[in-house]
Parts: structure tokens; sequence; C-alpha cells
């Protein structure tokens, strides 16, 4: 009796898989993001520079929020968390107060927690 085995040609694993060429020598190539988009004619600019101060105030804004010297903030706009923390005698930052009444955006009164249900 003669044995007949049926062999059945199996595909490589790396058969599925997209060929991947390794980098030369070691050397690597940095990704880098692409650049941002340039303005199309007609567009406003952004002044860099009152962006730049408009995030440093609203950062002073949330530094405010996180400081638990002034109590708590959850509830409350930041005017009535300074004037509770000036009411308590807490010393709350002036420059706060000055920022609070120069702008009435909901974005600089609204504390950081304001989004969060309570």
């Amino acid at each position: 009796m003669r044995s007949v085995t049926m062999t059945t040609k199996r595909g490589l694993i790396t058969d599925s898989f997209k060929v991947v060429k390794k980098a030369r020598n070691g050397v690597t190539r940095e990704k880098r993001p692409p650049p941002p988009p340039s303005p199309q004619k007609g567009e406003h600019q952004h002044e860099p520079e009152s962006e730049t101060v408009h995030e440093e105030e609203l950062e002073r804004l949330r530094q405010f929020d996180l400081n638990w010297k002034f109590g708590p903030c959850t509830g409350i706009s930041r005017q009535q968390r300074w004037e509770r923390a000036k009411l308590h005698g807490l010393s709350p930052p002036e420059e706060i107060k000055d920022l609070l009444q120069t702008h009435t955006d909901l974005e600089y009164n609204l504390s950081l927690w304001s989004e969060y249900p309570l």
C-alpha cells in the first residue's frame, strides 16, 4: 500500500500583511507635523499678541479657580467667589477683580468647573 499524502500549499503569515521597509543603517526620519494652513485672501488674521494676552489672562483665572485658599468655586461665578473671599478677609488678588470687571464674557466670569454638574 502506498501512502498518499496530500500537501496543500499554505501561505505565509507575511502574505497577509503589507510589506514595510526598514530604514537603512539605523537612520530614522523624524515625522514633522504639517504646517498650519496659510490664511486665504479676505480672511481675518488673528493678532498673535492679543491671543497670547487672552490665554495668559484665562490661565491666571484658572489658577484662581484652583487655589483652595479662597474657598470652593463650584456653583458660583468667579466674581461671586472673589467677593466672598474679600468679605471673609482672604485677600484675593486685585488683579483677578480687575480682569473680571474688564471682561464681561462668560469665558472670563464662569469658573473652571461651571460645565460640570453639581
